[in-house]
């Protein structure tokens, strides 16, 4: 066995425990009894201890060392590529660090989940500032002296910064903030109204996840707080969430998580539990899950088929026809929480969160001080205040976990299928055609030919870039947006 063989097979094994991993918090979002936190949290520790151990056993570094000057293959490089990084990487984490962030972030879950049910700030804070100063520390011993933010960044979308993507996000903000004022003056198409029979939600939301190629012999739906995705290759899960009142929540979130969850069922199969098989960055997943959701599913074209399939559910729901379907599906609606904003607004929360976060991590804003900082920023960008903390700073799951940095890659994919879509428009002419059918397969075999089934082969923005023949910019995301809310608002 050579010494690429060995460091492949070692390498195989870690992903496989990393599966495994990843199917605890799959349970522990979905199935997991409510007490069972405090064990799954030993659980959890258990065996993110010997995933650390694996990902920096000495004997990587060998194979690695012995490879350096190797002839491979373009796969191979690129594998060597992952492997070397996470190394490196994970070689600057002491192992009880990243044990204990894996058991805190584990209970956190619970503790977040409870205090947002009971809109109870106080009971969360003192973990969340516990969380905080575990990836300080670990992005302390990342950073090799830069900023803290960008060694967590890093974890999220490689090779890219906090001050590029400021660069960037100062770019999106003033004209969203522009298009926003200006469709807030204008009249508002009719919003949905009544009450969705929720097993009626799920049936539908499986089959527009079918429409979008997801493949259920290799995955499954569930119900969850939070809606997910979480596997790849043969197995890839995702959840969703129903409301009485709004059943369009739980059809974009389904779509949404379908989105992320395709591309890891898409990615090539030789790639199976190695570095490259799976997404190659959440910037580039965000780009699937995004214009699944938006460009596809909340076009004119697909938005007059869903109007068929809704009125075969529920029957009359008050709409009577497929453009006014298509205007109250792209509402501009005020709204505290980001996963069900409209797709105008929805940037500005993500850049929210971003600048907050950075302040956390810099060590400029207290967790003390997090909600009033939340409350105040909300209120100058939205022009109304937050309610209550479920609907505040206590409305998503990721500061919780741990994912700090993970935010701004929401509003990075939504650039990055801002370019993709421009260049899919032009690949695939009769798009709308076949999206008027219910038919996303044009769409969905593009994305899976140029960006999909390359897994991690290339980097992030290289990814971008040979899809779309041009480097990413927030250009062609504003162009459309702007194109768009004005064709509905009359603008």
């Amino acid at each position: 066995m050579t010494a690429y063989d060995a460091l492949m097979a070692f390498t195989r094994e870690t992903e496989a425990l990393a599966q495994i991993a990843g199917r605890l918090d799959w349970d522990q979002e979905t199935m997991m009894p409510r007490g069972a936190g405090p064990q799954r949290g030993e659980e959890c520790a258990a065996i993110a201890g010997v995933l650390h151990a694996r990902r920096i056993d000495p004997q990587v570094g060998e194979w690695l060392a012995a490879l350096e000057d190797a002839e491979l293959d373009a796969t191979a490089q690129a594998q060597l590529r992952h492997i070397r990084r996470s190394h490196a990487r994970n070689s600057k984490v002491p192992a009880a660090l990243a044990t204990r962030i894996a058991r805190v972030t584990s209970e956190a879950q619970g503790i977040w989940a409870e205090a947002r049910a009971n809109e109870d700030v106080a009971s969360f804070t003192p973990i969340l500032k516990e969380i905080i100063a575990l990836r300080r520390e670990e992005a302390q011993a990342l950073s090799e002296g830069g900023p803290l933010y960008d060694a967590l960044l890093d974890d999220y979308e490689p090779g890219t910064t906090g001050d590029e993507l400021a660069a960037m996000f100062g770019a999106l903000r003033p004209a969203l903030a522009e298009l926003r004022a200006a469709v807030r003056e204008a009249p508002a198409p009719p919003a949905l109204t009544g009450r969705f029979d929720e097993a009626a939600q799920m049936a539908l939301s499986r089959t527009l996840a079918e429409v979008f190629g997801y493949d259920m012999t290799h995955g499954r739906v569930d119900k969850a707080v939070h809606p997910f995705s979480s596997g790849s290759g043969l197995d890839v899960r995702i959840t969703t969430r129903t409301n009485p009142e709004d059943p369009f929540n739980c059809f974009y979130s389904t779509i949404h998580e379908v989105g992320h969850a395709t591309y890891e069922q898409n990615i090539d199969r030789a790639y199976l539990l190695t570095p490259l098989g799976a997404g190659v960055s959440m910037g580039v997943h965000e780009s699937q899950s995004r214009i699944y959701e938006n460009q596809i599913g909340r076009s004119r074209a697909f938005t007059g088929w869903l109007f068929g399939q809704m009125r075969d559910a529920f029957g009359d729901f008050g709409i009577g026809d497929e453009e006014t379907f298509y205007a109250s599906v792209n509402r501009v609606a005020d709204g505290y929480i980001r996963t069900e904003a409209d797709e105008l607004q929805y940037n500005l929360h993500v850049l929210m969160r971003f600048d907050l976060e950075r302040a956390l991590m810099a060590g400029d804003l207290g967790v003390a001080d997090l909600e009033a900082a939340w409350n105040d920023r909300f209120a100058a960008d939205f022009g109304f205040a937050v309610d209550k903390p479920s609907n505040g700073m206590l409305q998503d799951v990721h500061w919780s976990v741990g994912l700090f940095g993970y935010f701004p890659t929401y509003s990075l994919g939504n650039v990055y299928a801002g370019c993709l879509h421009e260049a899919m428009r032009a690949a695939v002419p009769d798009l709308d055609d076949q999206l008027s059918r219910g038919d996303a397969s044009g769409a969905t075999a593009w994305l899976r030919e140029n960006v999909q089934r390359h897994g991690g082969l290339y980097a992030p923005r290289e990814v971008i870039a040979r899809a779309c023949g041009a480097a990413p910019s927030e250009a062609p995301l504003l162009a459309y947006l702007k194109q768009k809310f004005s064709d509905i608002y009359d603008l």
